[in-house]
């Protein structure tokens, strides 16, 4: 009999045993959290934020340019050059975020070093046509001018320049799914527009 109850008794405590791994196992599964699933950009918002991140930083480039003392810019470009600054410094810093968010590179594949130092007018990024982008030449030029002749060659750079972020921006608008791209798209469109009337009305003057 003892010899039984011997038995039965381990057999009982094995059986808590065994219940009580059991319990402990299901109870670490469950603690354990899911794992959020990545958040991933379209190809094509991917492409549309690598191709206007360089295009808006050539725009503070050329922003930059106008504000340097040398440039003896007139008022109104400086004060475009402003606004330029103002408006796509935020939008670059937004692209980057949302880019990192899609655990997507920041650059365009391929690229590397300075981007904005390079010559992408009329390429296809990814089926992102990237337009409106000035030359190195270009940009050298335009730093070796001052007074009128800067202020004339500045606006009509940066006229074609925001023509380009404007087409950009509507081939992104056409095909985004995402609120937030598309209402940068908008925001893009609308502000760069009315610049250009702003600005083709200076050149005329």
């Amino acid at each position: 009999m003892n010899r039984l109850k011997t038995a039965a008794a381990a057999l009982g405590i094995g059986a808590v045993i065994v219940a009580g791994a059991s319990a402990c196992s299901s109870n670490t599964m469950e603690a354990q959290p899911s794992t959020a699933a990545t958040v991933v950009g379209s190809a094509t918002d991917i492409a549309f934020a690598q191709a206007m991140i360089p295009h808006h930083q050539q725009a503070v480039e050329m922003a930059d340019m106008a504000l340097d003392p040398k440039a003896d810019a007139s008022p109104a470009v400086k004060r475009y050059a402003e606004e330029i600054k103002q408006a796509q410094g935020p939008e670059i810093d937004q692209m980057t975020t949302w880019l990192q968010s899609w655990g997507a590179p920041t650059a365009m594949p391929g690229a590397s070093g300075d981007m904005h130092g390079m010559d992408h007018s009329g390429h296809d990024m990814g089926g992102m046509t990237m337009s409106g982008m000035m030359t190195p030449e270009d940009m050298q030029t335009l730093s070796t001018l001052s007074g009128q002749p800067f202020d004339t060659m500045w606006l009509e750079m940066m006229i074609a320049h925001h023509e380009g972020a404007i087409q950009m921006a509507e081939q992104v608008k056409s095909e985004t799914s995402d609120p937030e791209v598309e209402q940068l798209a908008n925001d893009i469109i609308t502000a760069q527009e009315a610049e250009i009337e702003q600005m083709r009305k200076t050149l005329d003057a």
